[in-house]
């Protein structure tokens, strides 16, 4: 029975028992009619009354002529009696009911219970949702599920194999012990997942439990820690109980960064509750005392906070990696999500794979939902490729923003800007092709052009770099090209910010720079954790940073001359891109393709003259996002993560 139910059916309860209280201390009302004392007296001497019962100073009963009535003796009157007897009137008496015993405690301990009952609410709403009582601040919160309730299997996990196969022999040594055990061998205590969100490290401990048909027992990191000192060290002591008794058994702890931070690192001093429920589970998993049978699994995105001591071998001995998925393992994830829609004939994973480079399962998940929901709205029985293309185009470049009007010297501006990267993007070399422009407002952006890898890239050339800081450039220059330097607008400021982080990078971290040299001037960026800040820049001459800034200028300088010389070498095709672009509003890499051949635009395939008139759909903006490149690259080695 789920919380709610409970906690429904304990207010039921005592809202019944309040009424009933209420009730028994009201008065309670007659139907009869009223009748004052002097009257009944007079009725009786006169023979109108027929009976009564008397009930202490109540008095009802019925006339000769069928009438009820009801009155109340204001004093005890002697002389009543004799009446009614001279009277021949039928007189009953009621004896006295008294209260039972449990009535009795009841009216003497309400007040008592009442306090109870409230002090109980409390407690339960200061221990947090999940709680099995109000005395249970230390029992574990974890679910058991059974081999029934898992339907996950292998099956259902792709794009993961090597993460699958560090796993799966988990599943073999649940199934079958003695076959590690004949050789000395010993299954590992813990298995951290470690990856980007969305990447299936849940999913793939839920496949798990549902191949190796054990206990399984599933908690948040969260969960353990409260606000009493010393209660998430007692959740933890009743989990590992609970899990021997169940052993063999997998504990799966989701998020454990929440609980597993490095011990003395807060900002003005530890935090001990956190540190003592740590310090139990270190205990647990390999202490004094062993738990043999027992698997903990882990999952965090956020492996560089936890504590050296929980990464140890004989804890934690194995770290899985559930990285973001490649081109072959983004079509083998999109079939195993398309599965649950149907699907049209048109449809190409393997396509669609490609032009979702830097997905992870999760935005792939949601890929085949979005199309989903773009076919149900056009009434269409089965998911096409064009509901997809539609579905991909909101998730990468966002929703169009059909609300917004834009004057036509606006639209023409950014069809320039946009025409700008595009033809810069296409003729450097090592840059990835262009894929789609577009002047309709999605998202931030009143216009987008977009670039998609031919494959997918875990490395990034000096080349391929430089060709990046050009394209970027392009919008800009193309701008000043056309308007003159006046007319510059606001539009390119995120485009030179990141080209400007570009070439700072290749400068101080990737060794790029002929002139610095193969050496680190600044470290990895990342986020404000133990005391560190977020961009942490080592220790320079003013001289050594003077160098730094001219390299990065003379960079900048270099490709944005590069840009330029590009455009003015093809002045034709820029006016001809911004005039399709005025036409279509969007242009795929066909019409690209066509353009940059000097050949005459094909109309897109769901292109019509009514459609010429086009939705006027931009606005007045100072400030112009471009998303018309992949994300910043990463170091040498690192898993690339283009998106647009």
């Amino acid at each position: 029975m789920s919380d709610m139910v409970k906690n429904l059916i304990l207010w039921l309860v005592i809202a019944v028992v309040l009424m009933s209280v209420f009730q028994s201390f009201s008065p309670s009302e007659s139907t009869s009619g009223q009748l004052d004392y002097t009257a009944f007296v007079q009725d009786v001497r006169r023979g109108d009354i027929r009976e009564v019962t008397i009930d202490g100073q109540t008095i009802t009963g019925s006339k000769r002529n069928g009438e009820a009535f009801e009155t109340v003796m204001p004093f005890y009157d002697d002389d009543l009696l004799n009446d009614l007897i001279k009277q021949d009137v039928r007189a009953f008496g009621k004896k006295p009911e008294e209260p039972s015993f449990i009535s009795q405690i009841f009216i003497s301990w309400f007040p008592m219970l009442l306090l109870i009952g409230v002090w109980i609410f409390f407690m339960r709403q200061m221990q947090g949702g999940g709680g099995k009582g109000a005395m249970s601040f230390g029992k574990s919160k974890a679910r058991l599920m059974s081999e029934d309730q898992i339907k996950t299997t292998f099956a259902d996990v792709a794009g993961v194999d090597e993460a699958k196969e560090e796993v799966s022999e988990l599943v073999d040594y649940l199934k079958d012990p003695s076959k590690f055990q004949r050789l000395g061998g010993k299954i590992p205590k813990g298995i951290l997942m470690v990856g980007q969100p969305g990447t299936g490290k849940t999913l793939l401990a839920r496949a798990i439990a549902g191949e190796a048909k054990v206990p399984f027992f599933t908690i948040s990191g969260s969960d353990f820690v409260e606000m009493f000192v010393g209660v998430g060290a007692s959740r933890v002591r009743d989990m590992f109980e609970q899990a021997k008794k169940a052993a063999p058994c997998i504990v799966f702890i989701d998020e454990i960064d929440a609980v597993g931070r490095q011990r003395g690192a807060g900002l003005g001093g530890g935090h001990d509750e956190r540190e003592q429920t740590l310090n139990q589970m270190l205990v647990e998993m390999d202490g004094f005392e062993g738990n043999e049978g027992i698997i903990v699994i882990a999952a965090t995105n956020r492996p560089d906070v936890l504590d050296p001591a929980l990464l140890r071998p004989g804890r934690f001995d194995r770290q899985v990696v559930v990285g973001l998925p490649d081109v072959r393992g983004r079509e083998q994830i999109l079939k195993v999500h398309m599965r649950k829609v149907p699907i049209a004939d048109d449809v190409e994973a393997s396509v669609i794979a490609r032009g979702t480079p830097g997905f992870s399962g999760a935005d792939l998940s949601n890929l085949v939902n979005e199309a989903a929901l773009f076919a149900a709205r056009g009434n269409r029985r089965k998911v096409s490729m064009e509901e997809f293309e539609k579905a991909k185009d909101k998730i990468m470049m966002g929703a169009e923003r059909k609300s917004m009007v834009m004057t036509e010297d606006e639209k023409a501006m950014t069809a320039y800007h946009e025409a700008g990267h595009a033809i810069v993007g296409r003729l450097v070399p090592e840059h990835d092709p262009v894929y789609k422009v577009s002047i309709i407002p999605r998202g931030r952006a009143l216009g987008v052009t977009m670039y998609l890898p031919e494959q997918d890239r875990v490395s990034h050339s000096k080349q391929h770099l430089e060709s990046m800081v050009s394209s970027l450039f392009g919008g800009r220059i193309a701008e000043a090209i056309i308007y003159g330097n006046d007319k510059v607008t606001t539009g390119a400021s995120n485009d030179i910010e990141r080209a400007t982080d570009i070439a700072r990078k290749m400068v101080t971290q990737w060794g790029l720079s002929e002139k610095m040299g193969p050496m680190l001037y600044a470290e990895e960026e990342g986020e404000v954790f133990l005391g560190r800040t977020a961009a942490k820049v080592k220790h320079m001459s003013d001289e050594t940073a003077r160098a730094i800034d001219e390299e990065i200028k003379l960079l900048i300088d270099r490709n944005y001359q590069r840009s330029e010389q590009i455009l003015n070498d093809n002045l034709d095709i820029l006016h001809a891109m911004k005039d399709a672009l005025m036409k279509y509003e969007t242009i795929d890499a066909k019409q690209i393709d066509d353009l940059m051949a000097r050949r005459d635009v094909r109309p897109p395939a769901d292109w019509s003259n009514n459609d010429s008139a086009g939705s006027d759909s931009s606005g007045n903006s100072d400030t112009k996002l471009d998303v018309n490149e992949s994300q910043e690259p990463k170091a040498d080695g690192a898993e690339d993560a283009e998106a647009k």
